[in-house]
Parts: C-alpha cells; structure tokens; sequence
C-alpha cells in the first residue's frame, strides 16, 4: 500500500446502478438516453461546483456504452458496474486516503470509498447514510439495479462476487439510515433483520440529538456520511432521480450532517444521486441548434 494522501476527491460519474425500467417513469418528459446519463452528468457538475481546495482528485473510468445491456442477478450492466468497482477500489489503495469525498453518480459509488475506510478505521468507524431510501435490496428482489443495494454490499450481503471485491465491511450496528421515508416492500425485512438504526425526517426535524445519541453509543470516533440529495423533500426542490414528498428540508440536511462532523471526525462524505434535470433538457436544446448538434 502507498504512502497516504491526507484527502482524496475521487470523481466517479457512474450512471448504471439504476435499471431502464427504474429511470424512465420518473424522468419524463426527458428523452429516456438522455436521462440514463444524468448521473454521469451530475457527477460532472458536482466536480465543478464543489471544489475541495487542496485536495488530490481522481477520475472513476466509467463506460459510457448504452446500448444492449441486460439485467444480471438484479444488477443493470452487472459486468460493467463489478469492473467499475474493481477500479475504484484499485484507485483508493494507490492513494491511500485518509479521508474521500466522492462525488457520484448513483449511490453505490459510497461503497467502494467506505470499505477503503472501513478497513483502515475498522471498528471505529460509524456511518450516516441519509437518504430517502435503505438502499438494503438483494439480487432476488423486485427492484433491479445496484444502487438500490449498496448498503447491503456494503453490510457485507448480496452478490458475492462485489462483497469479495471489497477490503472491509461495516457491521450493522455501525450503520444508521438516516431520513428514510420511502422503500420497497421487499427491502423493509432486510433492514430490521440486520438491526439497521433507523431514523425518519420526523425523527430530525428541530435537532439532531436522536442520531447524535446512537452515534455516541456505537463507541466510534470516526463517521463517514452518504448523502442522496433525494432526502430532501421533493416538495422543496428535485434534485435526485426521485421525488418523494415528506423529506427533510435541505436546511435540516446540512445542520444534521454538520451535527455529525462536530460529533465524531469526519473521514468520509459522498454527494450522490444528483440528476440535473434544467442542463439535460439544456443539453437536448443545444444538440438541434446550427453549428452546435450534428454537423453530418
């Protein structure tokens, strides 16, 4: 292993953890291609906007071939995400951060900089994954795509193939989901069977103190936090691939994710999930003007 790097920026604008079937109902009006890359996209602008000063960054290689692929064991392009993964992970060990913020892409991109983090903090690492949903699906569930499955990888459940692919895992008891209000009927056993803490928008909405309590009592000094922007209520903004009412306000996200920072030493933090839906429809605009679109 290499000589550590104090903070890594890894990029990783990985678009295919969510399945055709998943992206098209909730991207409408927008052309379906167009909204398949929207977190690739996303990811792009993340880069841009959020700088991390001093800071190394490198680039997840993600493949940007669209066509013919297929649903394996519940994974969209599972050949291509598993081979993404590899090279994340292959990019973390050459660097050897102490601390990542990774800017997706869907939101399994957490699980590769996490596990990095897992094995070098291991049990004193707790982790704060705010979304909307548990993200604990399995190969044999009904929703197909990885991103609905990288707390279970991460957990150390699921296809086998990507659980060995990582360096550590995170037990349960150090997970908290935190401004989840929206699932699928088949995840919900999982995630009270591994005994996953768990925290609603209500739970959050004047302070942080119930998070803050659970973080204190898992022993750990270190946090590592996913945030899916879809945790904020849809009724404020869209910036995620859903949007469900009922979710936190983006100014109880921050004071939440601040709380965290302040109560343990923050050594990882994902953006994800972001879908730029104004610069994909912009984007669509531009291709058909002169000298701009295609000059065949």
């Amino acid at each position: 292993m290499s000589e550590s790097t104090p903070v890594l920026r890894l990029v990783w604008p990985q678009w295919q953890g969510a399945s055709p079937q998943s992206v098209a109902p909730l991207t409408a009006p927008m052309p379906y291609a167009a909204a398949q890359r929207g977190y690739s996209l996303g990811s792009r602008i993340l880069e841009l906007v959020a700088p991390v000063g001093g800071a190394d960054t490198v680039v997840v290689p993600v493949s940007s071939e669209q066509g013919d692929l297929t649903v394996t064991d519940g994974i969209y392009a599972r050949s291509i995400v598993l081979d993404q993964l590899r090279e994340a992970l292959r990019l973390l060990d050459e660097r050897n951060p102490e601390r990542v913020v990774t800017l997706g892409g869907e939101c399994s991109v957490s699980v590769a900089p996490f596990a990095h983090l897992a094995r070098r903090y291991g049990d004193d690492l707790a982790v704060v994954w705010v979304d909307a949903h548990p993200d604990t699906g399995m190969p044999e569930a009904s929703y197909d795509g990885y991103h609905a499955m990288a707390v279970s990888v991460l957990l150390g459940h699921g296809d086998a193939e990507f659980v060995e692919a990582l360096p550590a895992t995170v037990d349960a008891s150090r997970v908290a989901l935190t401004g989840l209000h929206a699932w699928d009927d088949d995840q919900e056993p999982y995630f009270r069977e591994w005994g996953l803490a768990t925290f609603a928008p209500d739970d959050l909405r004047t302070d942080s103190e119930p998070l803050l309590t659970w973080l204190r009592g898992t022993g750990c000094s270190k946090v590592a936090v996913h945030f899916d922007v879809d945790t904020i209520d849809g009724n404020e903004v869209v910036l995620g691939l859903g949007a469900d009412p009922g979710g936190l306000s983006s100014t109880q996200v921050v004071r939440v994710i601040n709380d965290v920072a302040g109560a343990a030493d923050l050594v990882g933090l994902t953006i994800a999930e972001y879908v730029p839906r104004q610069v994909i429809t912009l984007v669509e605009l531009l291709k058909q003007l002169p000298l701009l679109g295609d000059t065949h």
